[in-house]
């Protein structure tokens, strides 16, 4: 024993004079902790844009960073005293000090001593984190509380606490849990059936059922889509000046679709970028495109086409850069990045994949139709009718060459017996106009008297090739009114002698249209286009059109007989063009019409020589012009153009009576034959019911590539003119190769994109997952993973998340977000520890549920559904609801904002009209983005408009009333248990006795002054469009509605905790 003693007093004594163990402090980390303060405070002058670069240094590269220059090194790895980069960031000189001191960028003194350890420890270089591939999944730390740990989760966040002697909080109490995932699965808080059921469940799984049944709720995916809408930039009108309407719902509808449907995250991506280039793309893949399309679209008149067509191409790289990259490419337009390894090249090698579809930059005013190209938007029954009507156009189709084929046999031999000569007056003609005399403004048609030509901006007469033609000036030409109503589907023809004094690069000849950009060419037309002749038919140019251009240019100020004809197939190969009597050889620009061509019956007039807005047929002269009513054949071409004068006869062989050349025999089948007529007509008609049918039928934007890709070009400082050196479709170098068994184009990218080792995709999904459900994102800035967004408060969580869901759950969003659900660090009381208090007072450690502010969407949701107003109807159209007057007094043209009515008014938020020039205020007020551009994370405010919102709404207060009439009818006998009802059915929790007896007195005293004031009683029972319950007192009601108002404004009914 007295051995034992004295090995112990001897041990104690030891211990006290021994120094404590202190841990090595682990090296500096270039990627989390280096590289972010040089990104910060060096990289504007020191970084990748090579223009913006001082002194030539890179302190973004290796290379740059251990430059040695004249005798002096940026960082000598191992040794801070001969680095100049420590030298001058610990200067006091203003002339050598960094960053300098008239910046605004400062360094502290912990990240100086940051950097000048980083060097002692050897400056090891290193990329930033973002761009290393999550290639393996981090093991689970070990933690000392195992009893709290529910999932791999809690390992990592408890590791950390644990490290820092921060306790974990216990689980929520079950009101306020169901409450918490309620929101973040569906948006909407429970109802009183809701929380009792759950309650009631004391079932070991009883929580787990609960997630299970919220996320099968179709609610969950108008929540999903609610924040996936942000991020698409949806909104109901085109923007910038004119911002008219654009119905695009047919977009979220998807949305809501694929979310409830739990379309794994790579096909959700995979779709929205490029789900009109997989093979036999579904309608859900191509209108998933108009991802691509919800960008703002410009319709004011005289705009710079090109100039926008960039702008909405520059939109999508930028788009797709912030929803699935999570990167800033937008500086990028003009310039190399300043910060991130991202070239100006590389923009727009990514500009690349997203320009090529058939699309205008200005959205047309004079049609309203949809800005191509498009999709029709059609029911299953209605595209089971459209095949029937196509069927029975291919049948007609071959009733046309079976009595072709017919005639060209015994009825063409008879016919040819009775010795037929060349037509003379051709059958079908509406119209010609010889130019021969202008009477009072006006010239006749010698077909039709009555139907003149009318004169515009004082055309005159010059000697032409047949007595007198009109000179044109480019400004000035003819209209000729109720003249060639065409549709698509009727065939006709049109002839003109021209003679061109310049062969510009355009020039209206003819046209049937209002305008060529602002009306996207409605109607048809015939153009010069740098000599050759085109001819287009358009229901919006570029994308529903066809369009036909000689190969060869006629000679210039030579008279010229140019003639078109057309079927009636809405073909590109239906139409014909003729010079001086012979068919020209054509090249297809454009072979994609399928909706009319016509303006509903309010038509513009037919016109030579000018067209609004457009280049008319400047220094040119025009003759003989003839219009019909049926498409004409060679032979009446020739007719017209005066070279009809070989003998028919000799148009025959002698041995065997066949013809020579096929005119005769096509005039005969086309114009004579009675069963090709007929089957014509039939044809015809066949034709008009496709059209007529399908012309109603609604359309969506969306992506359609082009047949090949446009040529694409680096953009000197972003302007739409300055070409630079080409470029081709690739991804930046700083990423992962595009793969070589991939496409270059948007389904390549997508798939690229998408590819389980992609540094990026994964981790800024998961990010965003994770924001949704704790408010703030492993990586906090969850648009910004480059060089200048925050690190990662849980690296090793974020890659082992990223795992989970590529490689365990592929990429499913639901089984995800059941993870995050079922953790104890999700399930957590909001209650912060004394030490969390004093150690992470912004809970970046997560030791407790973060609490937070309701969306916009929520509070209002939360309103109609605790008033029993709301209206849980799925999907459709947007409604207007309540909304301050003359709101919109403020828009271009001053529109009308016509409230909607019934049903419309009380529709979850998610539905609510955007306009984007003038959003929702209310949605505004609680941050709502307007979605003029993708927002990830939308900013979160505390003002006192938010308060007076809550209490003078118009949607607040009616829903107030209503709680007020539940409260009466449901609430029980007195105010003690009406107040707590009322309470619970807002807050989701029990009132505490403080609260009751507070608002008890609150109740009594509006009781009192209302039924003083009953006239104001009944002017607050009138606010809304719903009407109270019969036999109700008014002074009743107001009074509780004024409660309902406060527990409205109250903080658990504000915030998710």
């Amino acid at each position: 024993m007295m051995f034992r003693s004295s090995l112990l007093v001897a041990m104690l004594i030891l211990t006290a004079g021994a120094r404590p163990v202190v841990a090595a402090e682990p090296p500096v980390d270039f990627s989390r902790e280096v590289l972010p303060l040089l990104s910060d405070n060096c990289f504007h002058c020191h970084g990748p844009d090579e223009k913006g670069r001082k002194a030539k240094l890179r302190l973004d590269t290796r290379e740059g960073a251990y430059r040695v220059k004249e005798d002096v090194a940026v960082v000598v790895p191992g040794n801070s005293a001969k680095s100049e980069l420590v030298k001058r960031i610990f200067s006091d000189d203003p002339d050598d000090m960094m960053p300098p001191p008239d910046g605004v960028r400062k360094l502290t003194p912990a990240q100086r001593q940051t950097l000048k350890r980083w060097v002692d420890e050897g400056a090891k270089w290193g990329t930033h984190w973002a761009f290393v591939p999550p290639t393996a999944k981090p093991a689970e730390p070990t933690v000392k509380n195992q009893a709290w740990v529910k999932n791999g989760i809690d390992r990592f966040i408890l590791a950390r606490l644990e490290k820092e002697s921060i306790p974990p909080q216990s689980e929520a109490d079950k009101a306020r849990l169901l409450r918490r995932v309620s929101l973040d699965l569906t948006g909407l808080s429970p109802t009183p059936a809701e929380i009792d059921a759950f309650l009631a469940d004391k079932s070991a799984d009883a929580y787990e059922k609960l997630v299970d049944r919220l996320l099968a709720s179709p609610r969950y995916g108008e929540r999903m889509a609610s924040d996936w809408l942000d991020i698409a930039r949806f909104a109901d009108t085109h923007g910038y000046q004119m911002d008219r309407f654009r119905p695009m719902h047919a977009y979220r509808d998807w949305v809501i679709k694929a979310f409830n449907e739990n379309l794994p995250f790579d096909q959700f991506a995979t779709w929205q970028l490029a789900g009109d280039l997989l093979p036999n793309a579904t309608k859900d893949q191509r209108l998933a495109t108009a991802f691509n399309r919800l960008h703002s679209q410009n319709e004011e008149g005289g705009i710079v086409e090109e100039e926008f067509r960039v702008a909405y191409v520059v939109d999508r790289v930028n788009t797709m850069g912030t929803a699935f990259l999570g990167m800033t490419f937008e500086c990028t337009r003009c310039h190399d990045h300043k910060y991130d390894p991202i070239t100006q090249k590389e923009f727009y090698s990514l500009f690349a994949f997203f320009q090529n579809i058939d699309e205008s930059g200005q959205t047309p005013y004079f049609t309203g139709s949809m800005p191509v190209p498009t999709m029709l938007l059609s029911t299953d029954e209605q595209d089971a009718k459209l095949k029937e009507l196509d069927e029975a156009i291919r049948a007609r189709e071959k009733d046309v060459a079976t009595a072709k084929g017919q005639a060209t046999g015994m009825p063409l031999a008879k016919w040819l017996e009775a010795g037929p000569q060349p037509p003379s007056d051709i059958p079908g003609t509406i119209a010609h106009f010889t130019f021969d005399e202008i009477d009072k403004n006006q010239i006749t048609n010698r077909v039709d008297p009555k139907s003149v030509g009318k004169g515009s901006d004082n055309p005159v007469l010059v000697d032409g090739p047949n007595g007198k033609a009109a000179a044109l000036s480019g400004e000035s030409g003819f209209t000729f009114p109720a003249i060639a109503d065409f549709s698509r589907v009727d065939p006709f023809s049109m002839s003109i002698k021209l003679r061109a004094g310049e062969l510009a690069e355009r020039a209206v000849v003819v046209h049937k249209s209002r305008a060529p950009i602002d009306a996207g060419s409605r109607g048809f037309e015939l153009l010069l286009e740098s000599g050759q002749v085109a001819f287009g038919m358009h229901h919006m140019w570029p994308g529903n059109s066809l369009k036909v251009r000689t190969k060869d240019r006629i000679t210039k100020d030579a008279w010229t007989t140019v003639s078109v004809t057309y079927d009636g197939s809405s073909r590109a190969g239906g139409v014909r063009i003729y010079i001086e009597g012979k068919p020209a050889e054509l090249e297809v620009i454009q072979d994609d019409l399928w909706k009319d061509i016509t303006y509903g019956g309010d038509e513009p007039d037919l016109a030579i020589g000018f067209r609004f807005r457009d280049n008319g047929f400047r220094n040119g002269q025009v003759d003989d012009f003839y219009v019909f009513n049926r498409e004409i054949t060679a032979l009446e071409v020739e007719a017209i153009t005066g070279k009809a004068n070989t003998p028919v006869a000799s148009r025959f062989r002698a041995v065997d009576g066949k013809p020579i050349d096929s005119s005769l025999t096509d005039y005969y089948v086309n114009t004579i034959d009675p069963k090709v007529i007929e089957a014509r007509k039939a044809l015809h008609a066949a034709r008009k019911a496709q059209s007529d049918f399908i012309n109603p039928i609604p359309e969506a934007m969306v992506m359609k590539e082009t047949r090949t890709p446009k040529p694409a070009f680096l953009l000197k400082r972003g302007n739409y003119d300055q070409h630079g050196d080409p470029v081709s479709a690739t991804t930046p170098a700083v990423m992962p190769a595009f793969p070589a068994d991939q496409p270059h184009n948007r389904l390549g990218l997508a798939r690229w994109l998408t590819d389980p080792q992609h540094p990026l995709t994964g981790r800024v999904t998961v990010n965003r997952l994770w924001q949704q459900m704790f408010g703030r994102g492993i990586v906090e800035t969850s648009d910004n993973f480059g060089s200048t967004g925050a690190v990662p408060s849980h690296p090793e969580l974020l890659d082992y998340l990223t795992r989970v869901f590529i490689d365990d759950y592929k990429w499913d969003q639901k089984r995800f977000l059941k993870y995050i659900a079922m953790s104890a660090t999700y399930r957590q009381s909001s209650q912060p520890s004394a030490e969390a208090r004093a150690k992470d007072p912004t809970n970046l450690l997560l030791s407790h549920m973060p609490p937070r502010r309701l969306t916009a969407e929520m509070l209002r949701d939360q309103a109609l559904s605790s008033s029993g107003l709301l209206v849980e109807k799925l999907g459709g159209p947007s409604v207007k609801p309540y909304q301050p007057a003359g709101l919109w007094d403020i828009a271009m043209g001053r529109p009308k904002y016509d409230q909607g009515k019934g049903e419309d008014l009380y529709r979850r938020s998610l539905y609510t009209y955007i306009k984007r020039t003038v959003a929702p205020p209310a949605m505004l007020t609680f941050d709502a983005a307007d979605r003029s551009y993708c927002t990830i994370k939308r900013q979160t405010t505390s003002t006192p408009l938010q308060s007076l919102t809550l209490l003078n709404d118009v949607q607040v207060v009616e829903a107030s009333r209503k709680v007020a009439e539940r409260m009466i009818a449901e609430g029980g006998p007195d105010d003690a248990s009406r107040v707590k009802y009322a309470f619970r059915l807002i807050t989701g929790r029990q009132a505490t006795d403080r609260e009751t007896t507070v608002l008890v007195a609150m109740l009594a005293e509006q009781r009192a002054l209302f039924a003083a004031d009953r006239k104001s009683a009944e002017a607050l029972l009138k606010v809304g469009e719903s009407k109270t319950a019969a036999k109700l007192d008014a002074a009743e009601v107001a009074a509780g509605s004024v409660l309902a108002q406060a527990i409205f404004n109250h903080d658990e009914a504000v915030m998710r905790r």
